[in-house]
């Protein structure tokens, strides 16, 4: 479907899996504008710092897993105000999860997107 970009293991097929699901979802709710609702209470920073050091903490207690990695990614984008760093931190929540889904399908076999 693609041309070979990719260089990490399952960034392809993790690719064309977003891209279908996003026909789906233009196709069911067409293009979408909504605002961020990110950075705007000192309360999302307050989350985002408890994430951050829960992950730290039990991955130093070598209790981690990947839910607590895109758990403090998406805390650390809530509390993003600058457009800018929050693209960056919203690209970074997409690289964790594709991890994740290589990490799944290295695991078992290869799960079809949801219809």
């Amino acid at each position: 479907m693609y041309p070979t970009l990719f260089t990490n293991p399952g960034v392809k097929a993790f690719a064309e899996a977003i891209d279908a699901e996003r026909t789906r979802q233009l196709a069911k709710f067409g293009e979408q504008h909504h605002p961020d609702g990110t950075g705007v209470s000192p309360e999302q920073q307050k989350l985002a710092d408890n994430a951050r050091a829960m992950c730290q903490q039990v991955f130093a207690e070598g209790r981690g897993d990947w839910a607590h990695i895109l758990f403090e990614e998406v805390r650390e984008a809530t509390a993003e105000s600058d457009p800018a760093k929050l693209r960056t931190k919203l690209i970074q929540i997409a690289a964790v999860c594709a991890a994740w889904v290589h990490d799944l399908d290295s695991r078992t076999e290869p799960s079809t997107p949801a219809a």
